[in-house]
C-alpha cells in the first residue's frame, strides 16, 4: 500500500487565543487587545504523545509544535485539533516567552479541525473577533510561530476569497478563507487578523505551490465554540485524521489515524495509531483524498451513532471489522488462509465494485474487470441482490480455472440457514477437497464458512453464508481462487464486503 502523504502544505499547529464575548467564555477582561498586542495574545503548543508516522508507518513517542491564541483572559484558547488531539500532555509558551504552562484539552473536532484548551494561569491578554462582513481585498496578518521557532512571526496579505468551502486531507469545512498572507507548518491553528488585531479566520492548511494559504472562517468558529469550550466534541469519532493521498493510479487508499483521543468512540471501539479507515457505513473514504466522505458519514449517523467501519493495520498487514459506539473490531477471519498460505503483504490495487442497486459492494483486484451487479431469484424463489467480478465472469462460471468473487444478500428466511446454502453448492463442492466448516465472525457479520481445496485439480473455494446483527438478511459470499498469486485477495475480500440499505 502506498502510504506516503501528500505534502502536507498544512501547517503544522498554531493556536490563538480568541474573544471572551462569546457566551460560554468566562472571561477575565472588560476587551481583548489590540494590532500591537497580537503576538502577547498568540501562543506556542508543543503536544507530546504517541503519534503514527504515514511516511513510514511506524508509532513513536514524539513532541509536536504549533500556534494558538486565547479566547479569554482566564486562558481558554483556541487551535486547530490536528494540533493537540491524542497528545498526552500539551505544554503552552505565550507571546514568545520562554515559560511553559500546562494545558488541558476541552473539546474538539477532526472535521472542523478545531480545538479549545484551557491553559492554567489567569490575566492572559486575548483577541476578539472582527464584526461585519469579511470582504474580498481586506488587509489581513497571520500570527504564529512557524517552523518550530520559538520567535514570533507576523505575515501580510489580503482576502483573496472570503468565503468557499474547503476539502482537504485533514478537514471538510463549509466555510473557509482564502488569503496570501503566508503560513508555514507550526502556523496552523493561529490567527488570521485585520488591521485592528481582531481575528477573521483560523489558519489551517497552505498550497506552497500556488501561494494559497486557507483558514477557517470566522463563522464556522463561532457556531461551534461554546460547544468545545463546554467540553463537547463536535462531529468527532477522537481520532487524528488525515485522508492519504491518492495513489500513482488515482485510486484512494483510505483515513490514516495518526493518534487517538482517550475514551473516544474511536478508542472504545479498538482504533490505534496507524490505522487506515478503509470504509464507513459501508462508505469508501478519502475518495478524493480528503476528509469529506468521513465527515459525511459522521454528519448522516452522528458521532454517538453505531457506524460500522472496515479497518486495515499495516503493522499487522491485517484487516479489521467493527462498528463506532458498538461492537470492538475484530480480526477479520480469512477461511483456510493462513498469513503464509495468503502469500503475505498484498501490493496490488483494489477497486470497489456494486451491484445494481448500490446495496452490495466488495473490493476486489482492478484486473478483476468483468462485473455484473444484477439480481437473480434462486430455485426457492428467493429474490438475491448479487454482484460479481472476475478477469472472465463466463469463464469463472464455466470452469474452475478462474478466479473472482459473488457476493449475495437477501432477506431472511426460514429455509436460508448455513446448511441450505451450503447445500445449494453440493454439486461444486462434490468437485473439491473439504478442509474446514466453522463459524464465522468479523465484528459485524456472523454465521459459518466452508474452505476446500483442490476443486478441479485447480482452485481453492471458500463458501461464507452470514448474517449482520440486525438478523433481516443472509449475505452468501463464494471465492474462487485458481491462481496463488490471487490468495491475498481472499482477506481483502472478507475485509470490505458490504450490505448497507438505503434509509
Amino acid at each position: 500500500m502506498n502510504r506516503q502523504l501528500a505534502t502536507k502544505a498544512v501547517a503544522a499547529a498554531s493556536v490563538f487565543l480568541v474573544t471572551g464575548t462569546l457566551a460560554g467564555c468566562s472571561g477575565g477582561g472588560s476587551g481583548g487587545v489590540g494590532f500591537d498586542g497580537v503576538q502577547s495574545a498568540t501562543i506556542q503548543i508543543e503536544s507530546d504523545g504517541t503519534f503514527a508516522d504515514p511516511e513510514n508507518g511506524a508509532s513513536e513517542e514524539q513532541a509536536g509544535l504549533g500556534s494558538g491564541f486565547f479566547i479569554s483572559a482566564d486562558g481558554l484558547a483556541l487551535t486547530n485539533n490536528h494540533v493537540v488531539v491524542g497528545a498526552g500532555t500539551v505544554k503552552v509558551k505565550v507571546g514568545g516567552d520562554s515559560a511553559e504552562h500546562d494545558a488541558q484539552i476541552l473539546g474538539s473536532s477532526e472535521c472542523l479541525d478545531l480545538a479549545v484548551i484551557k491553559v492554567d494561569g489567569g490575566g492572559f491578554p486575548f483577541l476578539t473577533w472582527q464584526k461585519g462582513d469579511i470582504p474580498t481585498g481586506e488587509q489581513v496578518y497571520a500570527a504564529g510561530f512557524p517552523l518550530g521557532d520559538p520567535e514570533f512571526t507576523l505575515t501580510q496579505g489580503i482576502v483573496s476569497k472570503n468565503d468557499t468551502p474547503g476539502q482537504s486531507a485533514w478537514a471538510s469545512l463549509d466555510h473557509v478563507i482564502e488569503h496570501d498572507a503566508k503560513i508555514r507548518p507550526g502556523n496552523s491553528g493561529g490567527p488570521l487578523v485585520n488591521k485592528d488585531g481582531q481575528v477573521v479566520g483560523i489558519n489551517y492548511a497552505s498550497v506552497a505551490e500556488l501561494d494559497s494559504n486557507f483558514a477557517i472562517h470566522r463563522d464556522e468558529a463561532q457556531k461551534v465554540i461554546d460547544q468545545l469550550i463546554a467540553g463537547d466534541d463536535v462531529l468527532s469519532l477522537g481520532v487524528n485524521a488525515q485522508a492519504l493521498p491518492l495513489d500513482d493510479q488515482g485510486q484512494a487508499i483510505g483515513v490514516w489515524v495518526s493518534s487517538v483521543a482517550a475514551g473516544s468512540p474511536a478508542d472504545k471501539a479498538g482504533i490505534l495509531p496507524g490505522d487506515v479507515l478503509l470504509r464507513m457505513a459501508g462508505k469508501s473514504l478519502a475518495a478524493d483524498g480528503t476528509l469529506e466522505e468521513y465527515c459525511d458519514v459522521i454528519k448522516t449517523q452522528g458521532a454517538d451513532g453505531t457506524i460500522d467501519v472496515d479497518v486495515y493495520r499495516p503493522s499487522e498487514d491485517a484487516f479489521y471489522r467493527g462498528q463506532f459506539n458498538g461492537k470492538a473490531l475484530e480480526a477479520v477471519t480469512v477461511p483456510g488462509v493462513g498469513a503464509s498460505s495468503a502469500g503475505g503483504a498484498d501490493d496490488r490495487r483494489y477497486t470497489t465494485v456494486t451491484d445494481d442497486t448500490g446495496v452490495v459492494s466488495v473490493d476486489v483486484p482492478v484486473d478483476w474487470a468483468d462485473v455484473d451487479g444484477a439480481s437473480f431469484t434462486d430455485a426457492a424463489g428467493h429474490q438475491f441482490l448479487d454482484v460479481r467480478a472476475s478477469t472472465n465472469l463466463q469463464a469463472f462460471s464455466e470452469s474452475w480455472g478462474t478466479s473472482g468473487v459473488t457476493v449475495s444478500v437477501a432477506d431472511t428466511a426460514p429455509d436460508l440457514t448455513a446448511e441450505s446454502i451450503f447445500g445449494s453448492f453440493a454439486s461444486l463442492t462434490a468437485q473439491c477437497t473439504p478442509q474446514k466448516t466453522d463459524a464465522y465472525s468479523d465484528g459485524v457479520y456472523e454465521g459459518q464458512y466452508q474452505y476446500f481445496t483442490a476443486c478441479g485439480g485447480v482452485s481453492d473455494y471458500v463458501i461464507v453464508a452470514a448474517q449482520p446483527a440486525d438478523g433481516n438478511s443472509v449475505i452468501v459470499v463464494t471465492v474462487a481462487i485458481a491462481d496463488p498469486a490471487d490468495l491475498p485477495a481472499i482477506e481483502h475480500i472478507m475485509g470490505s464486503f458490504a450490505v448497507v440499505f438505503p434509509g
